[in-house]
C-alpha cells in the first residue's frame, strides 16, 4: 500500500538520521543554525544539546501555553529536543509523554533523558495516526514539523480531538504548500522524507483540522523559510493552534 510506503521511507530516514546524530531531513544547514533561525534561544539548545538535530520547522513549544502541572503530548517526539523544553514548563507535577515511530529515536530520547534525568518525560514507541494515548487525558498537544510525514493527517486530527481534554489546545509548526507540486516531487523519497513530498496546501490542510473538531486560530506564516531550508520550493512553516471546545 502506499501508505506504508510513506512510512517504510520516513522511518529508515529518521533511523539514519537518529544514528548520525544530525539533521539533514527538513533541510541541510547545522542543526544549532537551524534551530536558531526557526525561534529557538541559545538556552533553549543548551537544555540538551544532543536532542537537538535541527529537524523542525518553527518551535511550538514557544507558541505554546504551557503551565506548571500539564500533560503534554508530543507528536513525532525524534530525540526529545521539544519534549525537554515542555518538560522544564510543566515541573515535578506535570508530565509530558512524546511520541514516535521510529526505534531508534525513542531510544535516542530515552537516552537523553536518563543522562540529563528527566524523570517527568516519557517515550513512547507509536504511530500518531492512532495514538497509544487514553481518551480526553491531555491538556497540550505539541508537534513540530511532523504531520506533513504522516500519510492520513485526517486520522492525526481526529486522534489529536480524541486524546485533549476540553478545552485542550494544540500547537503546531508544520510545513504547507503554497502551490502545488508535480507528481514526480511528490513521489520523491528525499522530498517526502524531508517533510515536503507528503505536504498538503495550506487551505487543505486547516480545512482538516476544523474537520476534526478543533478550533483553529492562524499564529504566524514563515515564508523565508522556503529559501532558507528548502530551494525556494513553494512552501511555508505554518504555526497553527488549534483548540478543543
Amino acid at each position: 500500500m502506499e501508505q506504508d510506503r510513506i512510512k517504510n521511507i520516513v522511518k529508515k530516514s529518521y533511523a539514519g538520521l537518529a544514528a548520525s546524530q544530525s539533521g539533514c531531513g527538513c533541510g541541510c544547514k547545522s542543526a544549532q543554525a537551524i534551530s536558531k533561525s526557526i525561534g529557538y534561544s541559545d538556552e533553549d539548545m543548551n537544555v540538551v544539546p544532543e536532542a537537538n538535530l535541527g529537524l523542525g520547522c518553527g518551535n511550538p513549544t514557544a507558541l505554546g501555553k504551557i503551565k506548571e502541572g500539564d500533560i503534554v503530548l508530543d507528536l513525532g517526539s525524534g530525540a526529545g529536543f521539544d519534549a525537554f523544553l515542555a518538560a522544564k514548563r510543566v515541573g515535578d507535577n506535570g508530565r509530558v509523554i512524546g511520541i514516535d515511530m521510529t526505534e531508534e529515536m525513542i531510544a535516542k530520547a530515552a537516552e537523553n533523558a536518563k543522562k540529563y534525568d528527566y524523570n517527568n518525560v516519557e517515550f513512547r514507541l507509536g504511530d500518531i495516526e492512532a495514538l497509544p494515548i487514553d481518551n480526553n487525558s491531555i491538556d497540550v498537544i505539541i508537534s513540530n514539523c511532523v504531520i506533513n510525514l504522516a500519510p492520513d493527517k485526517s486520522k492525526v486530527f481526529r486522534e489529536a480531538y480524541r486524546v485533549l481534554k476540553s478545552g485542550g489546545r494544540m500547537y503546531i509548526s508544520d510545513i504547507v504548500l503554497l502551490d502545488n507540486l508535480t507528481d514526480e516531487q511528490k513521489n520523491d523519497e528525499i522530498l517526502i522524507a524531508g517533510c515536503v513530498g507528503g505536504a498538503l496546501l495550506k487551505d487543505d490542510y486547516i480545512a482538516i483540522i476544523k474537520e476534526s473538531g478543533l478550533e483553529v486560530n492562524i499564529l504566524g506564516e514563515n515564508k523565508d523559510i522556503s529559501k532558507k531550508q528548502y530551494q525556494g520550493l513553494p512552501l511555508e512553516s505554518l504555526a497553527v493552534e488549534a483548540v478543543k471546545p
